[in-house]
């Protein structure tokens, strides 16, 4: 039968794919509805998107290089990026940090390279999450950023100074994105009220706006909800119905003024100020497996020796925590946060480390001390290794008097034990003579039993 050229015929997949888009379009987020698609759409951000604003005129042109857009959740840092991509030449290629690895990167790279020598097309590789980045994943990216071959935009609600490794950062622009004001966030609510075709009266607005605090995605996805509940105007009391339980909002400051607030308490022996804490941030959502870690650390820097199960809860917490998960591992991470309040504290192991190492960085590196260096490889003894060592285990005291550092550190004293708990035990083990004895003579002949032991442990002292 005659008649114009035929389409391929779309494949069983294919209209299933389609069909599944199509639906997700349907039942997608109010927030996600609404996401705007040019930069005269945005509302806030004007200092960066408004008439003639830095990022503005990049974007128009073009012209953008790496950059991360660091700001609060629901400020537009998404947004940006779909801006970017609907108004760029180069191929915007989206990942996610929280399900890429090193592998999907260089693959992507792999890619833009391809599409640079085949098309002479750029790429544009945009990384939600990037703080969730690891230091391999980030260093991964470092060669193509540095040669041009993707421009790298990155979102992230932590504070890229600190959370993104800085040979990276010194590669892109970082753009702040501010909470959203109380004007910006009603504008946004209006446009979802006309949108669904439904009303809402000013106190609901306004309960809306306050609770959010900054965040319109928050505050669309509230609306989204009282939408639900109630058929008619949306009123303050539907706007609570939906906000029933909403966590405690924990911004950036708050992160680590709370951190700060916890660590004190625990380290002021105030077991009671720690729960407070701990309670503030677990209600706010922070990750319990970074409290975890910072009680981890602080089991050692501020608890140490005085309280040698101290760092043994601390790390059981944070291991209950992976294995159980919230919301029962809180009992654990409450009993460490108790444990480690209520410990005697020293701060000896923090000093004595630090004094170590600045030892160990102002001085010349002095060479391992003949009697101290391994005697098992051919030719060591030759070479005089070994030779003097006295085995500790050896003398019915169970320790010698020998030096065990290179003469430019030898008599310098670290680690002084605190007179708190179990330190106190440790200070009188550790009683000593003030003056070193020298190294052994060169030449000397190590004793019948000496030697290194390969077949006995060999503890540090």
């Amino acid at each position: 039968m005659a008649g114009g050229p035929r389409r391929p015929a779309a494949s069983a997949g294919d209209l299933f794919s389609a069909a599944a888009d199509h639906h997700l379009a349907e039942r997608a987020p109010l927030a996600a509805r609404l996401r705007p698609h040019r930069l005269d759409q945005i509302v806030g951000q004007q200092h960066l998107v408004g008439p003639g604003a830095p990022l503005r005129v990049l974007i128009d042109a073009d012209r953008l290089t790496s950059a991360i857009f660091w700001g609060p959740a629901g400020t537009g840092k998404t947004t940006l990026a779909l801006v970017v991509a609907e108004t760029t030449a180069k191929a915007f290629v989206p990942l996610s940090a929280v399900a890429a690895g090193v592998a999907e990167v260089r693959a992507v790279l792999d890619e833009a390279r391809r599409r640079l020598g085949e098309q002479g097309t750029g790429t544009i590789l945009f990384i939600d999450e990037v703080h969730r980045f690891n230091r391999a994943q980030q260093d991964a990216l470092l060669p193509a950023v540095e040669e041009g071959l993707v421009v790298l935009i990155g979102a992230t609600t932590e504070n890229p100074f600190f959370s993104v490794s800085s040979p990276l950062l010194s590669r892109a622009t970082v753009w702040h994105l501010e909470p959203l004001g109380p004007d910006e966030l009603s504008t946004i609510l209006s446009r979802a009220l006309a949108a669904e075709g439904r009303q809402a009266d000013d106190a609901a607005l306004d309960a809306l706006v306050q609770l959010a605090e900054g965040d319109a995605r928050a505050a669309l996805g509230a609306l989204e909800v009282a939408l639900a509940l109630d058929q008619g105007p949306i009123t303050r009391a539907g706007v609570a119905r939906a906000r029933a339980g909403r966590l405690l909002h924990h911004g950036r400051d708050e992160h680590y003024d709370q951190t700060s607030a916890l660590i004190k308490s625990i380290r002021g022996s105030d077991p009671d100020a720690g729960l407070y804490w701990l309670a503030r941030m677990l209600d706010a959502g922070e990750d319990p497996r970074f409290i975890a870690r910072r009680l981890v650390i602080l089991a050692s820097e501020d608890v140490g020796l005085a309280d040698p199960l101290a760092l043994v809860v601390a790390d059981a917490a944070a291991h209950a925590v992976e294995l159980v998960g919230l919301p029962e591992a809180q009992l654990n991470l409450a009993q460490a946060v108790v444990h480690l309040a209520c410990a005697p504290k020293s701060n000896r192991i923090t000093v004595a480390l630090a004094r170590a190492r600045d030892d160990a960085r102002s001085a010349p590196p002095g060479d391992v001390p003949a009697h101290l260096r391994d005697a098992h490889h051919p030719g060591a003894r030759q070479l005089g290794h070994g030779r003097g060592y006295r085995y500790p285990h050896d003398d019915p005291s169970g320790w010698v008097d020998q030096q065990y550092r290179p003469d430019q550190a030898a008599g310098h004293r670290y680690y002084e034990p605190s007179p708190h708990g179990a330190e106190a035990d440790l200070a009188r083990r550790l009683q000593r003579p003030a003056t070193p004895p020298a190294s052994p003579p060169p030449g000397a002949s190590p004793p019948a039993s000496g030697g290194d032991r390969p077949d006995r442990p060999q503890p540090n002292r």
